[in-house]
């Protein structure tokens, strides 16, 4: 079998794309989907999405981890989605489409920067210690010292498998203050099992903690994430967060066929 697929990235989160429109794409072979995303074997990303026909949307997306397993929604993925249904005309600069978590919007503007609706965040659980939020995935938010020195793959893991989460799971985010408007963070992602250069869903949840917990006043933050650079708006309602938008570059890296075995 010959795939056809092209990459994307949005700050260092990478992805391998697939236009599924035709859906045969045999989205159910887990070894297959992981064998894509393999660096060594494959064509490495740390996702895979599929762009596939929507009845209600002008396209959806259906995101897999570098794991093989379908997850739940990725916001630098999204936005990356949605460049490549640019480039492939399904769209041309504004989108809605359908996602695990439910209808997204989205818009490319001249600068190429995509910025994409997140879903109303109305729960946060908030400890001395750490929050915890849904952004479209699960999120811890821990502020630690030194973050461009620590240990983010081993402290990262061992919360992610640890009794506070059970068997399914989260994102891990380690956060540090720059100002008022500017948070750094560096985020181990489940299903990939290791740091990845960005996360959307998790620089997402990193604003909306900063502000839930008073860290911040802001409604605008900038997020330095490890592959470049990220901001995230939004508006605090009775209950919660809305219109919650992820904004940042999503490149298009190159395209390519690869031959798989059935």
């Amino acid at each position: 079998m010959q795939i056809e697929f092209y990459k994307y990235q949005g700050t260092g989160n990478d992805f391998v794309m697939i236009d599924n429109r035709s859906d045969t794409f045999p989205k159910e072979d887990i070894e297959l989907i992981a064998q894509l995303c393999d660096r060594r074997f494959g064509i490495g990303g740390d996702g895979l999405i599929l762009l596939e026909e929507d009845p209600e949307a002008h396209f959806k997306m259906v995101y897999y981890n570098s794991d093989g397993n379908q997850s739940t929604m990725c916001g630098n993925g999204g936005r990356c989605l949605v460049a490549f249904a640019k480039q492939l005309h399904v769209i041309e600069n504004e989108a809605t489409f359908n996602a695990i978590d439910g209808l997204h919007h989205a818009t490319v503007g001249e600068d190429g920067l995509v910025s994409l609706q997140m879903i109303d965040v109305v729960d946060i659980k908030q400890t001395p210690d750490y929050s915890f939020l849904n952004t479209g995935s699960p999120h811890h938010v821990e502020i630690v010292e030194d973050l461009a020195h620590y240990n983010v793959k081993e402290n990262g893991a061992a919360i992610r498998y640890g009794e506070l989460y059970g068997k399914a799971g989260s994102n891990i985010n380690f956060v540090s203050k720059i100002d008022d408007t500017t948070f750094s963070l560096r985020t181990y992602e489940r299903g990939v099992e290791d740091e990845t250069l960005a996360c959307g869903t998790g620089a997402t949840a990193v604003a909306i903690a900063m502000h839930a917990t008073a860290v911040t006043a802001a409604t605008a933050i900038n997020l330095n994430v490890e592959g470049g650079k990220l901001t995230v708006t939004f508006d605090k309602v009775k209950g919660g967060y809305t219109n919650v938008f992820l904004k940042g570059p999503a490149t298009f890296v190159f395209k390519g066929s690869i031959t798989v075995s059935n």
